[in-house]
């Protein structure tokens, strides 16, 4: 009852706040949906067999947003892309048939091929925790579920919610030879955890202010035995965090050379007045991104 009638509601007014007031709110949603039913009309994108690999973990909630993200990069590059979808669980018939009309030649990983692959790289006996943790938080899919796949070792994964302004030579010259990691910088340092214990599991100092909505690493290199205790010591230590994925990609970067992208030219959490070559729509930015941004792609 107290959760009905006090703390649900009451969570709810500061959401609206937030936002600037219930009316600002609902047309943030509306602005959305009306996102998702325009994404349908987007032009099919061919993608290329031997195209520069971009991988998105996506599904029934955000393919709309994954779509507008592709178009934006293509609209604006010269490049030819391959991209490949990482089903998040939800996939099903009807949404593979409209990625394959709109994005032909992609390829798409259902989920089907996801568990062969955990089972072979990453079975459930030897790495507890990663499972476990896979099941409840979506977002350690973009490690685990991507990086057991088989192709090139480098693979750069985009977050769905962000729109390309600009051409992002970094990022196609990452592509084009990937070496090293690469990572877009945060607004504020989002990790979750203090940086104290991430430093003593990982045995390294702690990069500031990672951003994972364009992260490229070397699957190869990956330790997934430290990743496992480090989720379960994390945890332990200092509770369950939305920011896990951001903080145990810190940890495996770590003092490695990394390309971190100019966080002045790759914003995260932009401003109506930023005009840079990607925005990724994060907290309040959610607002001009479901409201204005989306349409100006379009327009």
């Amino acid at each position: 009852m107290i959760n009905i009638f006090y703390r649900h509601p009451l969570s709810q007014l500061k959401r609206y706040r937030r936002f600037g007031g219930y009316f600002s709110y609902r047309a943030m949603i509306r602005g959305s949906r009306q996102m998702r039913e325009a994404s349908l009309q987007l032009p099919p994108i061919q993608c290329f067999a031997h195209g520069l690999p971009v991988y998105f973990l996506t599904g029934k909630n955000y393919l709309y947003q994954t779509l507008f993200c592709i178009r934006s990069l293509v609209k604006l590059s010269n490049e030819e892309f391959h991209f490949i979808l990482v089903d998040d669980g939800s996939f099903d018939s009807t949404l593979v048939a409209q990625i394959q009309k709109q994005l032909p030649g992609c390829t798409i990983v259902l989920q089907t091929e996801v568990d062969k692959n955990l089972q072979q790289y990453l079975p459930p006996h030897q790495y507890p925790h990663l499972h476990q943790k896979r099941k409840v938080y979506p977002h350690l899919k973009k490690l685990t579920d991507i990086h057991t796949l088989t192709g090139s070792n480098w693979k750069l994964v985009l977050d769905s919610d962000m729109l390309f302004w600009d051409t992002p030579h970094e990022i196609i010259q990452w592509l084009q030879k990937p070496e090293q990691p690469i990572h877009m910088v945060d607004c504020v340092e989002s990790y979750g955890y203090s940086k104290q214990l991430m430093e003593k599991l990982s045995g390294h100092p702690i990069p500031s202010l990672l951003n994972v909505g364009a992260i490229g690493l070397n699957s190869a290199e990956i330790n997934w035995s430290a990743l496992d205790n480090w989720v379960n010591t994390l945890e332990e230590k200092e509770g369950s965090s939305y920011y896990l994925e951001q903080a145990l990609t810190a940890m495996l970067i770590g003092e490695q050379k990394s390309i971190v992208l100019d966080k002045d030219k790759y914003k995260v959490n932009p401003s109506l007045r930023d005009t840079t070559a990607l925005h990724h729509y994060v907290d309040l930015s959610k607002k001009y991104y479901y409201t204005q941004a989306w349409k100006k792609l379009i327009s």
